[in-house]
């Protein structure tokens, strides 16, 4: 067998720099919310935006960079599989959390 026939879920091995770009955007992107929250430099809302910001744009590389997910036709059952279980992950904590609030509202 050749080596393109084995690998047939579109993963490819990613190269040590891109690994080391991507470790590095993850640890700058992790110091940015927590230099913001210990130095207490911006108003609340600004912070808590900022945070949120950070951790979407973790998300996308940890994507990218580790996990290789990218638009290309042979990664298609990755993001198939990526957008399932967002959609799992949204109906869980959703439907948790829409339990909790009715609970409290009977109960008050």
């Amino acid at each position: 067998m050749s080596p393109a026939s084995i690998d047939s879920a579109g993963a490819s091995g990613g190269s040590i720099k891109a690994y080391a770009t991507g470790f590095v955007l993850a640890i700058v992107l992790t110091a940015i919310p927590f230099g913001l929250v210990i130095y207490d430099t911006l108003p609340r809302p600004a912070v808590i935006t900022v945070i949120i910001a950070a951790a979407v744009m973790q998300v996308l590389v940890h994507l990218h960079y580790f996990l290789h997910v990218n638009s290309s036709s042979k990664a298609r059952w990755n993001v198939l599989a990526l957008l399932f279980t967002a959609l799992i992950m949204t109906l869980i904590v959703g439907g948790s959390i829409w339990i909790m609030l009715h609970l409290d509202y009977r109960l008050m």
